[in-house]
């Protein structure tokens, strides 16, 4: 992976949602992580939000997101464990027009390298909604920061060769 310095930055409009049952605004580091790394790599944050454990919340919120906030991308946290309320990839595949399986691959790729055989336990996913990007990530703080260095920042960067997700946007 190498940046194209030729190339000229494009800015995306991304929206984050932690999904939980117990995150407020004054305890989301994962969602400060996504906001924080996200801006400071020179995208716009058009929407963040926090929802309940819920499918249909989850679909609303993506909804809204894509629809309302005229977002690109989309990236949320949380609800991708395996307990009876983790429902956030279950409430997501229902609306995926198309999913992006190597996403989660090479998450659970990034996380064997630093947790070991428990990386088998996330359920991070990834996919198109309506000509958006929809990206799914654990709730651990420790999860953003590795999803984003290690996947979402070049991915998401116009400039990374030889391909990136960003070139793709307008054709999705």
């Amino acid at each position: 992976m190498t940046i194209d310095s030729s190339a000229e930055f494009l800015p995306l409009d991304i929206a984050v949602i932690t999904v939980s049952d117990t995150r407020t605004p004054s305890n989301d580091k994962s969602g400060d992580i996504l906001v924080n790394r996200l801006v400071a790599a020179g995208h716009h944050l058009c929407a963040r939000t926090l929802v309940l454990d819920e499918a249909d919340g989850i679909i609303d919120a993506v909804n809204d997101c894509i629809h309302e906030r005229q977002a690109n991308v989309v990236i949320l946290t949380g609800g991708t464990g395996v307990t009876r309320r983790d429902v956030t990839p279950e409430a997501l595949e229902r609306i995926f027009d198309k999913k992006i399986s190597g996403f989660g691959e090479m998450f659970r790729h990034l996380s064997f390298a630093k947790i070991g055989m428990s990386a088998v336990q996330s359920r991070a996913m990834a996919g198109v909604v309506d000509g958006a990007y929809v990206f799914s990530l654990p709730g651990s703080p420790s999860a953003c920061l590795d999803a984003w260095d290690g996947i979402l920042l070049s991915q998401l960067d116009i400039r990374t060769r030889p391909c990136n997700f960003a070139e793709m946007i307008g054709r999705l």
